[in-house]
């Protein structure tokens, strides 16, 4: 090179620092490898959240789990009150206890009507009949 000692020092302190400079270089890219990997994985990870939340949300509520779907009670409020009172009694009734729970006169059009509207709610799931004449509600 060049026989000038003091640009051979320069020349020797540039090289040097040119080779510190490239291995920080290469520390830093390696660096900057590892920490973009390291976001691809946490942007996929946070995608995947996004993901999972709105397939959450879009899932219907359940109903809950002690309310179990009741057949249709006919409207009338004749039928409610053979329920209630067929609740409140808990034991299977005939339709002339019904007739003397519902405080009706023990006639045969009565207790015909009431067993009508009781073989149409064990018709309709809604009651059972262990035996003939015999009316209770269905064990849950």
């Amino acid at each position: 090179m060049t026989e000038n000692p003091q640009i051979s020092a320069v020349l020797e302190y540039i090289e040097a620092r040119e080779h510190e400079l490239g291995e920080q270089a290469g520390q830093l890219r390696s660096r900057i490898e590892e920490l973009t990997a390291r976001l691809s994985e946490l942007d996929a990870e946070s995608e995947n959240l996004r993901i999972t939340r709105k397939t959450l949300l879009a899932i219907p509520a359940p109903a809950p789990a002690d309310e179990t779907p009741r057949p249709d009670v006919p409207d009338h409020p004749a039928y409610q009150q053979i329920l209630t009172a067929l609740t409140e009694a808990g034991r299977p009734m005939r339709a002339r206890d019904l007739c003397e729970a519902l405080d009706l006169p023990i006639l045969p059009k009565n207790t015909e009507g009431i067993r009508c509207k009781l073989k149409r709610l064990v018709t309709r799931g809604i009651l059972t009949e262990p035996e003939p004449g015999l009316f209770t509600q269905p064990r849950t």
